[in-house]
């Protein structure tokens, strides 16, 4: 459905006709430009907005069936860009990702978004208190956006930061190191920081070109030459983000390495101390067994003192064997 449909000239919002072709009309003769907001839109209510902007039928496909990578496509009339916010559920320790899609032009901005992360509602409403900011036209748009998603993603960074110290102390914690549930939990946050990686890593590439930089010196076009510092901010910021999640993969494949080898480790003392306590059976059950076969010509059968002489033997050896096993470490 349509959100929002404004005109910014000079930087002050006026509301935008109806019909989008006047809205466009207006604004390219007033200097300014026109901001549709769309969410989740049907085929129908997109195909009357991409025939009055003449958006290409390849970015329009993209926009209404979402489920796309973070990516920067350039067309003959307009500008296609790709976000995927990120929002955590810190109740199930969950990622996961929305879409906001940006059509930039030379005086208009459509906004798509899928999912519930990140509302442009307030992007909208803090461009509207910079009206300076705002007059630069589509661009102010573009950064503003890609700003506030950036920004949540050191968010999640750092909450996902702290879940992977509370999981770290509960693997190296002696009494719930070897719990059950420990691996699945350990393997479910790999799965977040991959859902993650999904949103950060592919955008780095378009905020390179935006700002201007790499091998992309020459800038995107209908992106002002004046924003690339800006550009260049949010690129420095989404670099940071992107170091965090390869530093918490790598965390986080170490924490799954050390439950691991606690729980060979755990499993070879306890193998240990089976082998220790079934060599200290093995005295009593070889006398035992060597006394129990009956024969005729047993010397020691006559014996009056056989018996408490034979329990001593075994008794004598099992301490021996104790204290061996105890001073190793084996009991």
């Amino acid at each position: 459905m349509i959100v929002d449909c404004a005109i910014y000239r000079e930087g002050r919002r006026s509301e935008g006709p109806h019909d989008f072709s006047d809205a466009l009309d207006e604004a390219r003769s007033a200097g300014g430009f026109v901001w549709i907001g769309l969410h989740e839109p049907t085929a129908d209510e997109f195909d009357l907005v991409a025939q009055e902007f003449s958006l290409h039928p390849l970015a329009v496909e993209d926009a209404l069936k979402a489920h796309q990578r973070p990516k920067l496509e350039v067309y003959d009339d307009s500008l296609f860009v790709v976000l995927k916010p990120i929002v955590y559920e810190p109740r199930s320790d969950t990622v996961s990702s929305g879409e906001v899609m940006i059509f930039l032009g030379d005086a208009f901005v459509v906004t798509v978004r899928h999912g519930e992360g990140t509302p442009l509602g307030a992007v909208r409403k803090r461009l509207e208190r910079e009206p300076k900011l705002l007059g630069e036209g589509p661009t102010s748009v573009l950064y503003a956006i890609a700003d506030a998603v950036v920004d949540h993603y050191l968010v999640v960074a750092t909450e996902l930061q702290t879940d992977l110290e509370e999981l770290e102390a509960e693997v190296f914690t002696p009494d719930s190191g070897g719990s059950r549930h420990t691996a699945s939990r350990i393997y479910n946050f790999k799965r977040q920081i991959l859902e993650f990686r999904r949103a950060t890593g592919p955008l780095a590439m378009p905020m390179t070109r935006l700002a201007g930089a790499g091998t992309y010196g020459t800038g995107a076009p209908f992106v002002e030459d004046r924003a690339r510092p800006f550009f260049r901010d949010v690129h420095d910021h989404l670099t940071r983000v992107n170091e965090s999640v390869e530093g918490l993969d790598r965390l986080v494949s170490d924490v799954l390495s050390a439950h691991l080898a606690q729980i060979s480790v755990r499993q070879n003392d306890d193998m240990r101390k089976i082998s220790a306590w079934a060599a200290m059976a093995a005295i009593p059950t070889m006398l035992a067994g060597i006394y129990g076969m009956n024969f005729e010509h047993m010397p020691e059968l006559r014996w009056e003192w056989s018996y408490p002489v034979v329990i001593l033997v075994m008794g004598v050896l099992e301490v021996l064997l104790f204290r061996l096993f105890k001073r190793r470490g084996w009991m």
